[in-house]
């Protein structure tokens, strides 16, 4: 962002573009560094402002000097990429597709300067990740950098800063496949990953398609039932998901609490005040209210929700089998499984991030969490997952064992009791 702000700073009618998967996520993260350090100089100085936008035009800011710094995201790209650039910077490169990558390379040929060149950020993410091959076959450039370089965490001799020795400390307690790629940056695959078929490309998606469906205050289709699960936590994260499901059976996040240090009761009001204001609903009750089983916690959010809520299912390994099917898209001779995948999640479900979490390397939604969701031993499947950041894929599996086995669950627990 430095290089962006002199680069514009310095040649008059230079073009550039900072952007993100998604707008709204750019909102709470570059942005805050860029007008906090790196603009508030210049525009103290009257040199650049900001501009909101029109019909015609994203949001920008603009320089005096006649250059122009635009802002958007890939989940609504006609505005920003109807333009061309000279420099574009993007924010957590490893949540595009390389489609996306390559559609904002076509933009660079503004050439009001002697290069055109697009840059971007990210952590570390899987070996096989595109941009990862992309680096490996020398196509794009791969600047590593380590906590180390950083001169606010380790001094010139290569200790520790007090702001370092908290920040480090905390990275040195996240464990397996974060801690590989959070603390020492590399690039790593996890070891026994539950949701083998899970991929951000094929089951995370930027909003729920609706055709001719009438929608409700929030875009998703009236008519679709809703579930919500839920997976209680204080010290851990509390996890409320909202998911709609379509005619065809295909489950949809569209929307999720995943928050620690907060109570359950203030969790409960939070959620009203998101889809019942004034006690107005502005989409469908949920049909079930799927929960761990806390007794304390249920009572409370009954409580607050005015809404009964049911025990989820707790055959984990049940459930965990019944999520991978739905995340399936072809079968065992590799043919296309109509309708599939069978679950999906909105990449900006997540109603606020928690910045503790986000802070120390920890998962801030169940989008996140899945890549590390592995099992104890990846050869004694039995045993179960790892019981870490498991909250948001905890409160998924309820929703989908009530939906794909609820009736078998309860004949189940029938049986129990009669023996």
């Amino acid at each position: 962002m430095e290089k962006l702000h002199q680069m514009a700073m310095l040649n008059p009618g230079l073009r550039g573009l900072i952007c993100r998967k998604t707008a709204t996520s750019l909102s709470s993260t570059a942005l805050v560094t860029w007008q906090r350090f790196i603009i508030a100089e210049a525009k103290q100085a009257g040199e650049v402002w900001f501009y909101g936008g029109s019909a015609q035009e994203p949001p920008q800011y603009k320089y005096k000097n006649g250059s122009v710094i635009t802002i958007g995201g890939m989940d609504n790209p006609d505005k920003i990429m109807s333009s061309e650039y000279d420099i574009v910077y993007v924010q957590e490169a490893t949540e595009l597709t390389e489609n996306d990558w390559e559609t904002i390379t076509t933009r660079l040929r503004y050439w009001s300067i002697s290069f055109q060149q697009i840059i971007a950020d990210c952590n570390p993410s899987n070996d096989k990740h595109w941009l990862k091959q992309r680096c490996d076959k020398g196509v794009t450039r791969m600047l590593p950098s380590r906590h180390e370089d950083n001169p606010t965490l380790f001094d010139k001799f290569g200790a520790l800063t007090p702001r370092g020795a908290d920040y480090i400390g905390k990275l040195d307690r996240l464990t397996g496949v974060r801690r590989e790629r959070l603390r020492y940056g590399r690039w790593v695959s996890a070891e026994g990953v539950i949701y083998e078929d899970f991929t951000n490309l094929t089951h995370v998606v930027d909003s729920i398609p609706h055709g001719d469906w009438e929608l409700d205050f929030f875009g998703v289709p009236k008519n679709w039932i809703r579930f919500w699960g839920v997976d209680f936590g204080f010290v851990n994260p509390f996890v409320l998901q909202c998911w709609a499901e379509d005619p065809d059976g295909r489950l949809w996040l569209y929307r999720e609490i995943y928050h620690t240090h907060i109570t359950v009761d203030v969790h409960a009001r939070t959620i009203l005040a998101i889809v019942a204001p004034n006690g107005i609903w502005r989409e469908p009750k949920p049909r079930s209210i799927l929960c761990d089983h806390d007794a304390e916690g249920r009572a409370v959010l009954e409580r607050e929700l005015g809404l009964s809520t049911e025990p989820a299912h707790k055959s984990v390994l049940e459930g965990i089998e019944a999520v991978q099917v739905r995340m399936k898209t072809v079968d065992k001779d590799g043919m296309p499984i109509p309708n599939s995948p069978r679950i999906r999640l909105l990449r900006d479900a997540v109603v606020r991030v928690d910045e503790e979490l986000a802070e120390v390397g920890k998962p801030t939604s169940t989008i996140e969490e899945i890549p590390g969701y592995v099992w104890q031993d990846s050869k004694k499947k039995d045993e179960g997952p790892e019981k870490a950041d498991d909250h948001g894929c905890d409160a998924m599996r309820y929703v989908v064992a009530n939906r794909d086995f609820g009736v078998r669950a309860l004949y189940r627990s029938f049986t129990v009791g009669v023996r």
